[in-house]
């Protein structure tokens, strides 16, 4: 019985760029092993290892991966080796012709192929079937370990529980998803004493600890995340996860400085919710913002530097030599200096209808674990930069329809011309020009919108169950009030931008003037979106994060 249970939540997992095909073998596939497996098939190697990544998060396990050679843009030797990484225990086999033999043969060694099928494998139950059966008796049988997963319980339109399943994914945190509506779902809440479903999301740790509608820094403790500073004085502060806080990190850390970083949510910032980032130094079949925050932040945790999760700055303060950072549980650390690196949020939409929905079908920034469920219906993306042509091209895989709303006249004055190309040339994407929304309806969910055309005043009102936001950039820098200066729209002020007139800023008790991401605070310095007039790109962020650093080290000689 435990056997047959483990199975039951066992994929295998076929790719081919070929539909024919791919149905066949999934077709064959579900013919012997339906029952006690779930087939899982995929038509391209990026779409494929975005499902292994969700499977992995969600805890579920792989035994079996079949990948056809030929594929474009991604081959099957190629498709596997990344799979490598995200379920190395999973057996692995490359469907190839007969022209391709050297291929796979050479395949046994760049990614230790388990075998090769040559096309077609008529009849299955003689080259098919004998082959698979071997490979599942082998995984059954080797020490692979099943990931303990976080459960979470609740409403499928719940801004709560949507907040929670964001949290937790972007935060790889491997978690199952269970509604309340199914009975795994209520069986949860019922041996938590919460049958009435009235208080959730429900969260069931590893380890069996309940918890009714965690907050986020109760829920990152509980599920292994760092929240807890280890030491009351640093030499670096970094404030901020994004990719300039976690250039900082890596950099400080690899240096030798003392450093933690502390994200009030999960690292990555607005980057790491992108689903595709192709123009990326070193990445020329592009990254997710997902895999490069997870790298970076492993990189830095791996040269010392420590990662608090879930706790909100709220102050800073100058104590002599010492820069004091407060969180809002009244806590505080104090550094040598202070890197801050809080980036930018997404504006909220101002349309009636927005507020009570968000969560419930309208979402700021691309909430990925919403990706799936996007599957046959119309979706609305409001912005006309990259992060929401990004967001496009990822949607639409699932989606019946993607529609841009854009402000302005075309895409050409806000997004790169890569993506416009693709976005061109994506069948059900359409992007409509000086249209915005005027309202949001529904009862629980979103159900429509209003959409006014600004050059004629025309209104309509369309059937939409999906909207994502990704319009302005207001910075995360309230918190600070008066301690360092800003500019108008609250982006602070950085180096030559505080001497415009020649003159240091008021305050300025050193004989030299500030260096170039240093604020009006004396070792406080600046990077990334959070400063007036950067670049707003992945790139120059991790630049500046790397560039504020050596300041650090500038700074810290001369103290």
């Amino acid at each position: 019985m435990a056997q047959a249970a483990e199975a039951a939540r066992t994929v295998i997992l076929t790719v081919d760029d070929d539909p024919g095909v791919s149905r066949a073998v999934a077709r064959d596939l579900r013919r012997r092993y339906g029952e006690s497996y779930r087939i899982v098939r995929a038509e391209s190697g990026e779409s494929a290892l975005g499902a292994l990544r969700e499977l992995k998060l969600r805890g579920e396990l792989v035994a079996v991966i079949l990948a056809d050679y030929r594929m474009p843009q991604m081959n099957g030797i190629e498709f596997l080796e990344q799979a490598l990484d995200v379920y190395p225990g999973a057996r692995r086999v490359l469907l190839t012709a007969y022209a391709d033999t050297n291929a796979a043969i050479d395949a046994i060694n760049v990614v230790d192929l388990d075998h090769y099928l040559l096309k077609p494998w008529d009849p299955p139950e003689e080259k098919l079937y004998p082959v698979l059966d071997d490979l599942l008796e082998a995984w059954r049988h080797s020490d692979y370990k099943p990931v303990p997963s976080t459960k979470v319980v609740g409403h499928r339109w719940s801004a709560r529980s949507s907040d929670v399943r964001e949290f937790l994914a972007r935060n790889q945190v491997p978690y199952r998803w269970y509604s309340v509506e199914e009975p795994e779902g209520q069986r949860l809440l019922a041996a938590a004493g919460q049958e009435d479903g009235q208080r959730l999301p429900l969260v069931i740790t590893p380890d069996g600890t309940a918890l009714v509608e965690p907050e986020a820094p109760e829920l990152a403790a509980r599920v292994g995340l760092a929240t807890t500073p280890t030491a009351d004085f640093y030499d670096l502060v970094v404030i901020g996860g994004g990719p300039a806080g976690l250039g900082a990190a890596v950099y400080g850390a690899s240096e030798g400085l003392r450093t933690v970083l502390v994200e009030r949510s999960a690292t990555g910032g607005q980057a790491g919710q992108s689903s595709r980032i192709e123009n990326y130094l070193g990445f020329p079949d592009g990254v997710s913002g997902a895999q490069l925050t997870d790298r970076a932040r492993r990189q830095a945790a791996r040269f010392g530097a420590e990662i608090l999760t879930a706790r909100e700055v709220t102050g800073l303060e100058v104590n002599g030599a010492a820069r004091v950072v407060r969180f809002a549980d009244g806590s505080a650390i104090a550094a040598h200096s202070v890197i801050l690196a809080t980036g930018v949020q997404y504006r909220q939409l101002e349309a009636q209808g927005c507020t009570d929905l968000t969560g419930c079908g309208v979402f700021y920034g691309s909430a990925l674990t919403e990706a799936a469920a996007c599957q046959g219906h119309d979706v609305y993306i409001v912005g006309g930069a990259n992060s929401a042509g990004q967001a496009a091209m990822y949607l639409s895989r699932f989606a019946k329809s993607v529609t841009l709303l854009v402000r302005g006249a075309d895409l050409s004055a806000s997004m790169s011309y890569y993506l416009i190309q693709q976005i061109n040339e994506a069948a059900n994407i359409s992007v409509r020009s000086r249209t915005v929304v005027d309202a949001a309806h529904g009862s629980d969910r979103l159900e429509s919108l209003t959409l006014r055309q600004l050059e004629n005043g025309d209104s309509e009102q369309v059937d939409a169950q999906w909207m994502f936001v990704f319009i302005g950039a207001a910075p995360l820098t309230d918190w600070l009030g008066d301690t360092v200066l800003r500019d108008g729209r609250g982006f602070i002020l950085a180096g030559p931008d505080l001497t415009a007139d020649g003159r240091p800023p008021a305050g300025w008790e050193l004989d030299r003037p500030p260096y170039h991401l240093e604020t009006s605070i004396p070792g406080v310095f600046v990077a990334g979106d959070a400063r007036a007039e950067s670049a707003k790109r992945v790139a120059s962020a991790v630049g500046e994060g790397a560039m504020a650093v050596m300041l650090v080290h500038r700074y810290l000689e001369q103290s």
